[in-house]
């Protein structure tokens, strides 16, 4: 994967968090032709950016703190 395309999943992930539209990171799986580890790496590589994503455990969902 490039620079581009990796930069422009992890722009469509934040908006995906954002929006409360991932529960789990095998959600994305299939739109990112990908495995959960990269899914879970990007979440991390958002956080590392400064991003504050956190799990709700009673929501079983992502969410960006704000």
């Amino acid at each position: 994967m490039d620079y581009h395309t990796y930069s422009q999943r992890l722009k469509y992930l934040l908006e995906f968090i954002g929006k409360g539209r991932l529960s789990s990171p095998y959600d994305l799986t299939e739109k990112f032709e990908c495995t959960e580890k990269t899914v879970r790496k990007m979440i991390n590589d958002l956080r590392k950016e400064g991003h504050q994503i956190k799990y709700c455990r009673k929501r079983f969902k992502y969410f960006v703190e704000n």
